[in-house]
């Protein structure tokens, strides 16, 4: 068997040019956002079991921190898709809020002392539903306003959250409502399957759903081309308005859902708890390495961005820093993100 040398001769400059050869697979992984953020988390991992030997690296830390951190993955789940595509959604904690609200509210009024402490599953349900409903609603308006509507996704999002989280207020006169299921604490909020919290399993299954939405399917491949250029997206066909409805949709959905989860873990619609859930869910999106430009972004990425902050938190609560370390610390990871995002895309650009 003899090899073609034109053939050999064309392959060799092709790959002499560096612009078709193929990278080695460590190659890739060292040029990958994700990798460098996942070695950030694990430096941290590193730094805080060292500074607290046998306290940091134990099974209830990582546990209280998976818990701790899965209402707020679900929220960052629906902001990666929002983000990638050029936006911003900074009503989704009040949404959050509010879908709550619904579902206790409506739990409440199908009781029949009017607490909901004693309902059942079938009471639990109807609670489900009315608060995925009501987080999907105001992820449709945002749609609305947004793609159909156009006006700018800031002004909009920061209108719906305070109207959502004024109609929160609204629906129960300032105050939160502590009747919930018991029923609904004990299994969702605090139950296990084979030793894993139901409240962490939700949220992986979520996340896996939202990995394979965003990286294998044409709703994915969508999102990208949108927030890449969407004029260039519009003139390829793709129908850029309903695409955008369907994702800030899709973001007032996991609103609802995280909503009716943080109800189950709380026991309590914990409104003041949830005030800046929005700027968390941005913060932990961005330090994933999603362009706040759009165009670029992954889910694994954002799961190790949730979890930055998280592990700052419980490293600095564990070596008794205080708290205003914690927020500087936090503000300057989120900046350092956004910095090598910039950079990113200036050495892309000048290709």
């Amino acid at each position: 068997m003899t090899t073609d040398p034109a053939k050999s001769t064309v392959q060799s400059d092709v790959d002499g040019t560096g612009g078709f050869a193929k990278r080695s697979v460590g190659a890739r992984l060292v040029s990958a956002n994700t990798f460098w953020i996942a070695l950030v988390l694990l430096a941290l991992c590193v730094v805080f079991t060292i500074a607290a030997p046998g306290e940091f690296a134990t099974v209830f830390t990582f546990q209280t921190l998976l818990i701790e951190t899965a209402v707020l993955l679900v929220l960052s789940v629906g902001m990666t898709f929002v983000i990638i595509t050029s936006g911003i959604d900074l009503s989704v904690g009040s949404v959050l809020i509010f879908a709550g609200m619904v579902s206790a509210k409506t739990m409440e009024a199908l009781s029949p002392d009017g607490t909901a402490t004693n309902a059942g599953w079938g009471v639990i349900s109807v609670g489900l539903l009315t608060g995925v409903v009501a987080g999907t609603v105001w992820g449709l308006i945002n749609g609305l306003l947004i793609a159909v509507a156009k006006i700018p996704p800031l002004i909009v999002t920061l209108g719906t959250m305070g109207a959502a989280l004024g109609a929160a207020y609204l629906l129960n006169n300032g105050s939160d409502v502590r009747s919930v299921p018991t029923a609904l604490n004990n299994t969702l909020g605090y139950g296990t399957w084979f030793g894993i919290p139901n409240l962490v399993l939700v949220a992986a299954v979520i996340t896996l759903i939202g990995a394979w939405l965003l990286h294998t399917t044409k709703f994915g491949r969508y999102t990208y081309a949108v927030g890449s250029n969407a004029e260039a997206a519009r003139r390829s066909g793709i129908g850029v308005t309903a695409h955008l409805l369907k994702v800030y949709t899709l973001t007032g959905f996991l609103a609802g859902v995280a909503g009716f989860m943080s109800l189950a873990y709380y026991a309590s619609t914990t409104i003041s708890a949830h005030t800046t859930d929005n700027l968390n869910a941005i913060a932990a999106t961005v330090m994933g390495g999603t362009s706040l430009f759009g165009g670029i972004g992954s889910v694994l990425g954002t799961v190790i961005g949730v979890f930055i902050p998280a592990v700052l938190k419980k490293g600095f609560n564990i070596t008794q820093v205080p708290d205003f370390w914690q927020m500087i610390a936090v503000g300057a990871v989120l900046i350092a993100a956004v910095w090598f995002d910039q950079r990113r895309r200036r050495l892309r650009n000048s290709r």
